[in-house]
């Protein structure tokens, strides 16, 4: 796993405020992701299946995590936490929102069960032709924190065609914009979980933003998604 604090974090921190996300390269190398894929048929890392159409979330399955997670993630949410968390607290603090976010990711896990979020959201999702997930946000209760993290585990064009990284800006009184992106096996996203700030002419507004995948034409598709807090059930 490439050494969380040697990456450019200003730069990081400029795009997310910028654009309300930001592509990372080569986080994971080629054997931690196949590990990562390899595990997914071993049931004793994971607390829940979810099979997707049966609640029209779209086509394909992921599975949660459970506690204790596997030491790759608990690493990443451990180390990219306290270098987010500024960036979410000057979003809430330029729009007003009182939640300030501690700078230590295991004061933010005691906030979580604090409002009884007690359950991990780190994920790894699976899609196979056909397979596509609709927009959405990855909430989970009343509290959470607005940025998150998605690691492609499988390499476009080798072992699968389709299944571009959507996202959509929705823009007041507007209509909406929508940013595709196609990153590498190993790559990261790290982008808002709900919204961004943009400053107006009379300050700053909220931009809602959602995520999806578009649809595989063929082949498998693998990621592992890390949301920093944790989920009611």
């Amino acid at each position: 796993m490439t050494n969380i604090e040697n990456l450019d974090w200003p730069s990081i921190s400029e795009n997310l405020h910028q654009r309300g996300y930001v592509q990372l390269e080569q986080v994971l190398n080629a054997e931690e992701c196949d590990q990562l894929i390899a595990a997914y048929q071993n049931p004793a890392h994971y607390r829940k299946t979810i099979v997707m159409e049966r609640y029209r979330f779209g086509l394909g399955e992921y599975k949660y995590f459970s506690y204790p997670l596997p030491p790759i993630i608990h690493r990443i949410r451990e180390c990219i936490y306290p270098k987010l968390a500024p960036v979410a607290n000057q979003w809430m603090q330029v729009l007003t929102k009182e939640q300030p976010y501690p700078a230590d990711f295991e004061e933010f896990q005691e906030l979580c069960r604090a409002h009884g979020q007690t359950k991990p959201t780190a994920l790894i999702l699976k899609y196979g032709q056909g397979g596509h997930n609709t927009l959405h946000q990855d909430l989970y209760g009343e509290l959470f924190f607005p940025i998150q993290m998605v690691l492609f585990l499988s390499e476009p064009g080798q072992d699968y065609t389709g299944g571009e990284f959507v996202m959509t800006e929705q823009i007041p009184r507007a209509q909406s914009k929508a940013i595709v992106l196609k990153p590498r096996k190993g790559d990261a996203l790290v982008f808002t979980t709900n919204f961004r700030p943009v400053k107006g002419s009379k300050g700053y507004y909220r931009v809602n933003m959602k995520h999806g995948v578009s649809e595989v034409h063929d082949g498998h598709r693998y990621t592992l998604g890390i949301i920093f807090h944790d989920a009611l059930s």
